[in-house]
């Protein structure tokens, strides 16, 4: 009699609810078939671009809905502009360490789920706030809020840089981008009218519209070409993709080498600080500064920042273009212009416009209209670079650095301009512009994408 081992009972391993962020592996069939790549391919991409661009604007909506109640928040709870800006600085802050530690995460997992998740929780925290009235509980729910947006963008960079190629990428994620603005212009114009009835509003409503998109993006938004049988897009591909995104080890190596060690990445990080700096100035401050500084009504106000979306929406557009067309992907040489002009801009808001109404919403909306061309190109720039095996982590790092300026925008302009007025706060958001400007002209020689430096193996 032949003896045999004994069969080992295999047991299946159990599932666990973190099995959801997994990366969706690659469909079991691919297609081959030129022609129906060619039908197929594309339609993906406008899917994967829509969807992805109407979850983000929901981001938006139970993010930036703060700031154009926080001049009603100040009058009904009693708390300071430092306070207020403290909200805000502390947000921000943990916004970009949660935007750069998921951008870790997000190269290696599934964009669907992780931005649905997201999107659900800060939904949720919003309904929280809008039924709460210590301030500490306020403060300490807007920080955890911080946390779960940072989770937002790093999927959406992953995206992006698998479903397009970095020839043009500029101009799709500039497309993609609009989001931010959209949502913003959405929420302000909203929460303009819903500050007249209760402040709480300003939460609850946003909150319910948030958990439709979340609901949107579960049916609409699926992961990687691979995952649904496409090939990947032209311009990326690389050797041992599947090698690199398996293996923790080969994953640190190429951070290390493609992203840290990019001088250039560093740059534009340094020079993202200080267009949020702006960007956020307006956004969070915009209506109580048009009140006390113009003595403009809030639903006004609360138009003026839309036209500075909407502008944003044109800028940024157009600078995606000019970065693919004009400058063969070098966004840097782009942003330049656009930082020197965003200053004149707001000089020109706080030395010429007066108590004009005209003249400030037309200040204010040509500061949109350049800021938001680098506040969008620092990223997708961070995304070429650190090529689509680290483009959420690169763009992470860049957005660490971004919404580490709230401390400046948020707590710090609060407090000058709590004991020096609004004068000495536009003089630092000009100099602010400058050295951003600065920043970007020592990037001036950064290459388009790092792509080539990756297959060369070189740093």
């Amino acid at each position: 009699m032949i003896e045999t081992a004994p069969i080992e009972t295999v047991r299946p391993r159990k599932r666990s609810v973190f099995d959801i962020f997994k990366p969706a592996p690659p469909a079991k069939v691919m297609l081959t078939n030129p022609a129906e790549i060619q039908q197929q391919f594309p339609l993906w991409q406008r899917r994967i671009l829509v969807s992805s661009l109407i979850g983000y604007a929901c981001f938006y909506l139970v993010r930036k809905n703060i700031g154009i109640a926080m001049p009603v928040l100040e009058k009904d709870l009693h708390i300071t502009k430092s306070d207020l800006g403290l909200f805000l600085s502390s947000h921000g802050v943990l916004y970009g360490l949660s935007k750069f530690a998921n951008g870790f995460i997000a190269d290696r997992a599934n964009a669907r789920a992780l931005m649905v998740v997201a999107l659900v929780l800060s939904a949720l925290v919003n309904v929280f706030f809008g039924l709460s009235s210590a301030v500490l509980v306020l403060g300490l729910l807007w920080l955890v809020n911080g946390w779960f947006q940072g989770m937002g963008f790093p999927p959406c960079a992953r995206l992006m840089t698998h479903w397009f190629s970095p020839k043009e990428l500029a101009t799709k994620m500039s497309i993609w981008n609009t989001s931010h603005s959209i949502g913003a212009g959405v929420v302000v114009v909203l929460c303009g009218y819903l500050a007249h009835y209760s402040w709480r509003l300003c939460f609850l409503v946003p909150a319910a519209l948030a958990m439709l998109g979340a609901t949107y993006l579960a049916l609409t938004l699926r992961d990687t070409p691979r995952s649904l049988g496409l090939p990947e897009v032209a311009g990326s591909e690389m050797e041992g993709d599947e090698k690199a995104e398996q293996s923790s080890t080969e994953f640190k190596k190429f951070l290390k080498k493609q992203v840290f060690g990019n001088p250039y990445i560093w740059l534009i990080s340094g020079a993202n600080f200080f267009v949020y700096m702006v960007r956020y100035a307006v956004l969070d401050w915009g209506a109580t500064m048009l009140k006390e500084a113009k003595g403009i009504e809030l639903a006004h106000a609360g138009w003026m920042l839309f036209g500075f979306e909407v502008s944003g929406v044109i800028g940024m557009l157009l600078g995606g273009w000019l970065t693919d067309k004009v400058f063969g992907g070098r966004g840097a040489r782009t942003c330049l212009f656009c930082m020197m002009l965003a200053g004149l801009a707001v000089w020109g808001f706080w030395k010429l416009a007066g108590n004009s109404a005209v003249a400030s919403t037309g200040f204010l909306c040509a500061a949109g209209f350049f800021i938001y061309a680098p506040q969008a190109l620092v990223g997708i720039m961070a995304a070429n670079l650190g090529t689509k095996r680290a483009a959420a982590t690169a763009a992470g790092l860049t957005g660490l650095f971004g919404y580490l300026s709230t401390v400046a925008s948020g707590w710090g302009l609060g407090r000058l301009v709590q004991t020096q007025g609004w004068n000495a706060g536009l003089a630092v958001l000009v100099g602010a512009s400058l050295i951003g400007a600065t920043l970007f002209a020592l990037a001036w020689n950064a290459a388009p994408s790092g792509y080539a430096q990756a297959r060369s193996g070189k740093a």
